[in-house]
C-alpha cells in the first residue's frame, strides 16, 4: 500500500482549501478516502468558513480514481464493500456539508475522480481536464458515483460515458453536459478566476448558503443507504476473475 499519500488543509479568510495527493496519479487508497471524509466533516462543522476548494497536487492527473494496488489486494466481499464505501462516505460528506464546494479540476480525471467533481457545487477546469468512466473496462461499474454524476450530467450522458469505457470525454463535453461550470486554457487563468469566484461566494450569508445547499441536493436523502448498497455491488464484482485479470493487465501498461 502507498504510504506517502496525504491530505493537506489551508484556511484563509472564510475559504478552506483541501489538497489531496498520491504518487499513483492522485488515485485513492482507502486510508486517503477515510482521511478526506474526516477532513470534510471537520471543516463542515466550522463556523469560520463558508467555502471549501477541493484540489489535488501537481500538473498531471487530477485524480485516477481508486488505487489499483488496493483493488487487487481485496480478498473478500466485506473488504470490497468497505473500500468502495470510502468513496460513498466522501460523496455523502460533501452532500451533507453546509459549505459550498468548489472543484479545481486541473487535469484528467477517471472514475471516482469524476464522482468527486460531480459532488462539488461548482467546478473550474482546464482544457486538459478530460474525463472517463473506465469501470466497465475492468469488470466493475461506476455504481457508487453514479447518483452524483447523473445528478450533474443526466442519466443519458452518464450512460454514454459508462458504455464508452475506453473513451475520454473532453473538458468541453463535460462543460456542455453540466459537470464543469467554467473551463480555461491554462492553470494560471483557472486559479485567477477560481480565487475571484471563491472570495465572492465566501462572503455570502452562511445561512443562505446552507439553505441553498439543501435545494441543490434535494431528493438525495436516501443516499446513505443507496451508496452503501452500490458499494456492496462493486465489492462483489471486484473479486471476479474478469476484474482481477483486467486490473493486472492495466497495471502492466
Amino acid at each position: 500500500m502507498e504510504t506517502n499519500a496525504y491530505i493537506k488543509t489551508a484556511t484563509a479568510d472564510k475559504i478552506a482549501t483541501i489538497t489531496f495527493y498520491s504518487a499513483a496519479s492522485n488515485s485513492f487508497p482507502s486510508t486517503l478516502l477515510d482521511e478526506l471524509t474526516h477532513t470534510i466533516t471537520e471543516l463542515s462543522a466550522s463556523t469560520a468558513i463558508t467555502t471549501i476548494i477541493l484540489q489535488s497536487e501537481g500538473t498531471g492527473a487530477f485524480c485516477a480514481g481508486a488505487s489499483f494496488d488496493e483493488l487487487l489486494s481485496i480478498q473478500d466481499k466485506a473488504t470490497g464493500k468497505k473500500f468502495f464505501s470510502g468513496f460513498a462516505n466522501v460523496i455523502n460528506a460533501m452532500r451533507k456539508s453546509p459549505k459550498l464546494f468548489i472543484g479545481r479540476i486541473h487535469g484528467k480525471t477517471v472514475g471516482g475522480g469524476v464522482g468527486l467533481a460531480a459532488s462539488c457545487d461548482y467546478c473550474f477546469a482546464t482544457e486538459h481536464a478530460s474525463i472517463k468512466l473506465s469501470e466497465l473496462a475492468i469488470g466493475i461499474g461506476p455504481f457508487v458515483i453514479e447518483p452524483a454524476v447523473s445528478r450533474k450530467i443526466g442519466k443519458t450522458a452518464f450512460t454514454s460515458m459508462s458504455l464508452a469505457a475506453h473513451e475520454w470525454k473532453t473538458a468541453s463535453w463535460a462543460q456542455q453536459h453540466g459537470l464543469y461550470d467554467e473551463v480555461y486554457d491554462t492553470i494560471d487563468r483557472l486559479d485567477l478566476e477560481l480565487q475571484t469566484f471563491a472570495q465572492r461566494v465566501s462572503a455570502y450569508n452562511p445561512e443562505a448558503i446552507t439553505e441553498m445547499k439543501n435545494i441543490f441536493w434535494e431528493g438525495t436523502a436516501n443516499w446513505d443507504q443507496l451508496l452503501t448498497e452500490r458499494a456492496e455491488i462493486s465489492g462483489r464484482l471486484v473479486l471476479s476473475e474478469f476484474t482481477i485479470n483486467a486490473l493486472n493487465s492495466f497495471k502492466k501498461k
